[in-house]
């Protein structure tokens, strides 16, 4: 399974900015808080894998 790692650059509203971490792309990735942990915050970096999002440190 694909596994990418993220860190949040800017919430806005109902919506998370996610920078890609472990690979260059050129843009954020805009994804709805619904989908990231509740505890996520601007800062917070992220793993996703099997379709999910986990906070890591």
């Amino acid at each position: 399974m694909d596994e990418r790692y993220y860190i949040i650059r800017r919430i806005d509203g109902d919506y998370a900015h996610l920078e890609r971490t472990d690979a260059h792309e050129d843009e954020l990735l805009l994804v709805a808080r619904a989908l990231l942990p509740e505890a996520a915050d601007e800062g917070t970096r992220l793993r996703w894998a099997f379709l999910q999002y986990e906070i890591i440190e």
